[in-house]
């Protein structure tokens, strides 16, 4: 294994342990990582059988530059940054939990002991970077027989470790999201039985895994397995109420769970964008409120964009995501969702299209996506025909952007010059006057010009009996 340790660090490290006296080893990720070829590590795991931090401070003072150290003398650990890689050395440590808590108490181990806590076989791979057996794999689980077989298992009882730390059920639908591995029938038996343990986690801490399985190359894989194992349910009830198909005299609606997750798959083949992720698993969330059935046009979701985009900000909010321009990027996309498809339609209007343009301005291609991804029909004429209807609607958007450069725009007059112009106070009359003359201009009734716009101000000022002040 000695192979993987050819990045120079490793080298001081073993010296800092020679002179300290103490066996060390890289462990869990960066050995994973490795053995898998998933490109150059930015965290190093070292674990001493001893004092992590007298480690860390050692190395601190051999590497090159003068490099950061962060000690945490709670825990036990130190961090140290080095040419863009995180180092964080820890004592070797036996664990042990109370029920209510996912924070252990910790005693002094032996590397065995570290090892017994990890979470899975495959991250509790230790590479020995003592020099008397310098690169030797140390894998007392089968972790390289799981990573071969591609498999997720815990080294110990699944219920234990699920159990003591509830958040490595997300972890172990992360890796099998981020890896293409399966979770271990028992294993995966066990996130099941222990669902209602996740309750003791932070919402910062699960939405940070969820966060990693949104950015992962197909998000489905994730979000299956968590509705499967019921997951989903304990902390995201909206998404798990989009399942189901009802059928009422032989008209059925689509299954909008696995239509949205599908959604999300799509537009990960576009994007790495978080956010637009987001907005894509979202952008049918208000479905099961508007669910409606009617005899003559079968099922109808009226008005679910909307309502959709108002339950952004209280999702957000319960799963700590940002609550700034990020939620109100997500929200207004929802909002924006169905509009395109109208746009299609030969009969569509110019004064649509700059409505649609100056309410999504700068996301105007970030909502065209979304639409495309929103495609999940199975039959390859319908999708290629709306995929041309799509690129009829981006057309016309050019088009019209090219023309009347209403993306972003602001109308001609502002308040300022309406109150001057009237002599008027702040007051309901300058948003009637305001909100008129943008409508105007949407609507094609004058141009985006402040002449017209000027005019046409005035021609507004007499219906509402003001008196200019040049009159």
């Amino acid at each position: 294994m000695k192979e993987h340790l050819n990045n120079p660090v490793f080298t001081v490290i073993s010296e800092a342990a020679k002179e300290l006296g103490v066996e060390c080893y890289v462990i869990g990720g960066f050995v994973r990582d490795a053995i898998l070829n998933r490109g150059t590590a930015k965290d190093i795991d070292v674990v001493a059988v001893g004092s992590g931090i007298a480690l860390a401070k050692s190395v601190a003072k051999k590497l090159s530059g003068k490099p950061e150290i962060t000690i945490f003398k709670t825990y036990g650990t130190a961090m140290v940054k080095h040419k863009g890689v995180e180092l964080e050395f820890v004592g070797a440590r036996k664990e042990s939990y109370s029920q209510d808590s996912r924070k252990p108490i910790v005693e002094d181990g032996t590397l065995e002991d570290d090892q017994n806590r990890r979470d899975f076989t495959i991250n509790a791979l230790a590479i020995s970077l003592s020099e008397h057996n310098y690169g030797e794999l140390l894998d007392p689980f089968g972790g390289i027989a799981d990573l071969e077989r591609k498999i997720i298992r815990t080294p110990l009882d699944p219920d234990v470790t699920y159990s003591d730390d509830p958040l490595r059920m997300m972890r172990a639908i992360r890796f099998s999201t981020q890896l293409g591995f399966e979770i271990e029938e028992e294993s995966l038996k066990a996130i099941k039985r222990n669902k209602k343990r996740i309750n003791i986690i932070s919402k910062e801490r699960i939405t940070d895994e969820l966060n990693k399985i949104m950015l992962a190359p197909k998000p489905s894989i994730g979000f299956r397995l968590l509705f499967e194992t019921e997951l989903l349910h304990e902390f995201f009830p909206e998404l798990v109420a989009l399942h189901g198909v009802e059928d009422i005299e032989g008209q059925a609606h689509k299954d909008n769970f696995y239509h949205t997750i599908q959604v999300v798959d799509n537009i990960c083949e576009n994007t790495d964008d978080l956010w637009l992720r987001w907005a894509a698993l979202l952008h049918d969330i208000g479905k099961p409120t508007t669910k409606r059935f009617h005899k003559k046009t079968g099922w109808t979701f009226h008005s679910h964009e909307f309502v959709g985009s108002k339950m952004v900000p209280k999702i957000f909010k319960r799963l700590k995501l940002p609550l700034n321009e990020k939620m109100k990027y997500v929200e207004k996309l929802v909002k924006l969702s169905s509009r395109p498809i109208a746009l299609a339609q030969d009969d569509a209007t110019d004064s649509a299209v700059r409505r649609l343009l100056f309410e999504a301005g700068d996301d105007t291609d970030d909502l065209m996506t979304l639409c495309e991804a929103d495609i999940t029909s199975r039959n390859k004429e319908k999708v290629k025909r709306y995929l041309a209807n799509y690129k009829r609607v981006r057309a016309k958007l050019k088009e019209v952007e090219e023309r009347d450069h209403v993306r972003n725009w602001q109308p001609p007059i502002d308040g300022a010059l309406i109150m001057k112009t009237f002599n008027l106070p702040p007051g309901p009359e300058i948003g009637i006057i305001k909100n008129a003359i943008r409508e105007a201009i949407l609507d094609g009734e004058i141009s985006n010009d402040f002449d017209e716009a000027y005019s046409f101000m005035l021609k507004k000022g007499d219906e509402l009996q003001l008196v200019s002040a040049k009159k």
